[in-house]
């Protein structure tokens, strides 16, 4: 693993603004030349008012006109092209955000444990990974974006307004803050709707995946129906939760312009005075015409700047959801395989937090070249086994490697120390050749024969470079199995854990792999959990599982000590040759 060693702290929102500083230099001047030339507008419209009275006056021609409307188009056409720069670095700079936020967050999740990611949910990672990050750059983009088009456009509108009649401009604008403070007022409201919002996102997500992923589970033992209302109840609660959300976010904007249009009505009645000669100035039409446009131009800003703290709060709600996640610790490098050793487990017993034990007083010594077989009843505790030594959950008891404690080490060295192969094969989409290799430089041919799979992929139209689905869906049970097995080999580790790796191999096939696994292994340890016992024989040491009890022997030993291993293991055995004839083929019991 690279290591990081950025000083920069990426779980601050400055720092994603410093790192842009070029895209936001660019935002910077193309951003004052547009709102700056935003005051063209109202004065040439003043302007041209007063050139046509003077026109049907008598006193202008109409090339004053032409002159004026010709002058007004090429600055607008300027100020346009600013604003069409300012947008198109704005966006940048979110995009920008959008994916340095995404790498940092994924690289978080990466480095996150099993158990961790598991206790989150995978509809709530989700959540966070694409929703909550899009809209904490969508909250950056409009509050840059609003910096300029509100912030400086609102100082040079204000000053434009002082300037023609201070006393009317101070009038005008006295309702301007009210929105400012009703908008602050909903804050609360904004950020509890839309954290509740968010959940729902997240619960919503996991009951699709679930949906999508035991569709055929709930069809075979018919639950389709309980499953399905279970589903409308999720969606019926999110969208229950969308519309109090977005009702604060929507509903609000047209009450902020209401309340800073209430201005206009003063100037509609001092400025006629001041066209009159009667008020606090002396105007003529053009004058009112301008200040009239330029305040109208005011509100609107004014009001966008009170939507702009309802989008800020939202972005706010998101930032503190995935701000635990938005920090990269420096990972020591994790691609050092540890050297063989021996594995001595003493006294280990494990329980899952809140729960009862499942296992206790387990003792094992092994050295590398041993294949150590666990079985016992169907939930009894072996995939429970096998993750212990990930250290996923704190366990009770010692496990050394090397003479050094397994909890006590690093994540990089237990990573360098253990390899394992769960239930899950967790293909990728992607090749066969790149789902061994993971990026490493070697031939994946060898693994391949070592699971009795080159033949097989030998024949599929791309070979190696065939893409194998998301989770390995266009293959076989045993073709995924066989190929994850690969990928296990290409990654040796002293340890190997191994859950139940040939259960969808016919016998023949399965003997093939066992035998090259022994000559793949060597020089490590593999503890292999399996509820097929046939094989048990040709075990180094086998550790039998029940009543929450771990007893490590010889398959002879186990054998006699233990009337329920001999009853499976002979129904097994005694069916072997029998069911690898019915077989027929690598594949026939996946099929």
């Amino acid at each position: 693993m690279k290591q990081i060693s950025e000083a920069a702290k990426k779980d601050q929102i400055l720092y994603y603004f410093k790192t842009q500083w070029p895209v936001l230099l660019a935002v910077t001047i193309s951003g004052l030349i547009y709102n700056l030339g935003l005051l063209a507008g109202p004065w040439f419209e003043g302007r041209m008012t007063g050139c046509l009275v003077d026109i049907l006056g008598g006193k202008a021609g109409y090339r004053d006109m032409l002159v004026l409307v010709t002058a007004y188009v090429m600055s607008i056409a300027i100020v346009q092209i600013s604003r069409y720069i300012k947008r198109f670095y704005v966006r940048r700079f979110a995009n920008n955000v959008n994916r340095d936020m995404k790498e940092t967050l994924y690289h978080s999740l990466v480095h996150r444990s099993r158990a961790e990611l598991e206790e989150e949910g995978a509809g709530n990672v989700m959540t966070k990974a694409i929703l909550d990050v899009d809209d904490c750059a969508e909250g950056m983009r409009k509050f840059t974006t609003e910096i300029f088009d509100t912030g400086v456009a609102l100082a040079a509108y204000v000053g434009m307004l002082l300037f023609y009649d201070w006393r009317l401009a101070i009038l005008g604008m006295l309702f301007l803050p009210a929105s400012y403070v009703l908008a602050e007022k909903m804050k609360r409201n904004v950020q509890r709707t839309g954290a509740a919002y968010k959940e729902q996102s997240g619960d919503l997500s996991d009951a699709t995946l679930d949906r999508a992923t035991n569709a055929v589970t709930y069809r075979v033992y018919g639950r389709e129906k309980e499953r399905e209302q279970a589903y409308e109840e999720n969606l019926a609660a999110y969208e229950k939760s969308a519309v109090k959300a977005n009702i604060w976010s929507t509903a609000f904007p047209p009450l902020y312009r209401i309340i800073s249009m209430i201005g206009v009505l003063f100037i509609l009645y001092f400025g006629s005075r001041n066209v009159l000669g009667t008020g606090w100035k002396s105007w003529d039409v053009a004058a009112f015409t301008t200040f009239l446009s330029c305040f109208l131009k005011l509100a609107v800003k004014s009001s966008h700047a009170a939507k702009l703290f309802n989008a800020v709060h939202k972005a706010q709600v998101s930032w503190k959801r995935i701000k635990p996640l938005m920090k990269e610790d420096t990972y020591e490098d994790d691609s050092l395989v540890q050297k063989p050793g021996m594995l001595e487990v003493s006294h280990v017993s494990f329980v899952y937090p809140g729960r009862e034990k499942i296992y206790e007083d387990f003792n094992l010594s092994a050295f590398p070249g041993q294949i150590i077989g666990v079985a016992g009843a169907v939930a009894c505790g072996k995939s429970t086994l096998g993750k212990t030594f990930l250290c996923e959950y704190p366990y009770e008891g010692r496990i050394r490697f090397h003479g050094k404690e397994l909890s006590e080490m690093t994540k990089a060295e237990r990573t360098g120390m253990i390899g394992y192969l769960g239930h899950d094969p967790e293909l990728f989409n992607d090749s066969v050749r790149n789902n061994i290799l993971l990026g490493d430089d070697d031939d994946p041919e060898k693994y391949l024969k070592a699971v009795c799979f080159d033949g097989e992929v030998a024949e599929m139209e791309e070979g190696m470079d065939t893409i194998v689905g998301n989770g390995g869906v266009r293959l076989s049970g045993g073709q995924a199995q066989r190929l994850a097995l690969a990928r296990t080999l290409c990654h040796k580790r002293p340890v190997l854990i191994l859950d139940d790796p040939f259960s969808a191999l016919d016998c023949k096939t399965e003997e093939e792999v066992f035998a090259n696994l022994r000559k793949f292994t060597a020089d490590s340890i593999v503890i292999l959990l399996s509820h097929r016992l046939y094989l048990f024989p040709e075990m180094d040491q086998v550790l039998w599982m029940e009543d929450g009890k771990v007893t490590a022997g010889t398959h002879e030993q186990i054998l006699e000590k233990f009337p329920e291993y001999a009853r499976l293991y002979e129904a097994q055995a005694d069916g072997a040759d029998a069911h690898s004839t019915q077989e027929g083929g690598p594949d026939h019991a996946e099929k």
